[in-house]
């Protein structure tokens, strides 16, 4: 009875409906967090806890990082020699050192594939997509953070197509544009 009560507390810790999120945000662990929950989890946990922006470079460089982020591993970076007509931007390149860089990144802090970590992205997509792959590499406590970095975008109004809704930067939690080198990602 006492290991149900444990399990029904933690699991509550982060309680929100869960199951009206899009198809493309949802995970094969069905663990989420918003960037408010992160960012307070993080406090409380730093040293048990992994927290990776999985934004390219770019993204970090040009639009700020969380400031309690441990490290940029990328589940893509951007090719500047390819253009996606379809989606109307620079095509994207998958990173196929992905979970051998959060591996090392796991190592670096004393964790294992059974200690929290925490992905980031911009609103919460690629996010889900990067803890569906380490969930098939035996990751088993592996949260995405819905919300992301910039948010979702708003659908009606003067701000229609803006970030503007959620999101760690929305929420006016703790972010920065001066980037540590340690915790950069550098493309092989």
């Amino acid at each position: 009875m006492l290991i149900t009560m444990v399990v029904a507390f933690s699991n509550s810790a982060f309680a929100e409906d869960w199951s009206k999120l899009s198809k493309k945000k949802q995970t094969t662990l069905g663990l989420y967090m918003t960037s408010t929950q992160a960012y307070d989890y993080m406090m409380k946990n730093m040293d048990k806890a992994l927290f990776i922006d999985v934004r390219t470079p770019s993204e970090l460089n040009y639009l700020g990082a969380a400031s309690v982020m441990d490290a940029n591993v990328p589940t893509d970076t951007m090719d500047a020699s390819a253009w996606d007509d379809k989606k109307n931007r620079y095509k994207r390149r998958h990173n196929e050192n992905f979970v051998a860089d959060i591996d090392a990144r796991l190592k670096e802090k004393g964790l294992k594939k059974t200690d929290t970590v925490i992905l980031m992205c911009r609103s919460g997509k690629r996010s889900a997509k990067a803890v569906n792959v380490l969930a098939k590499h035996g990751y088993t406590n592996v949260y995405s953070v819905v919300d992301g970095y910039e948010g979702d975008k708003v659908k009606k109004g003067k701000n229609k197509g803006k970030r503007m809704k959620n999101g760690w930067k929305n929420a006016g939690l703790p972010w920065t544009y001066s980037m540590d080198k340690d915790m950069m990602y550098f493309v092989r």
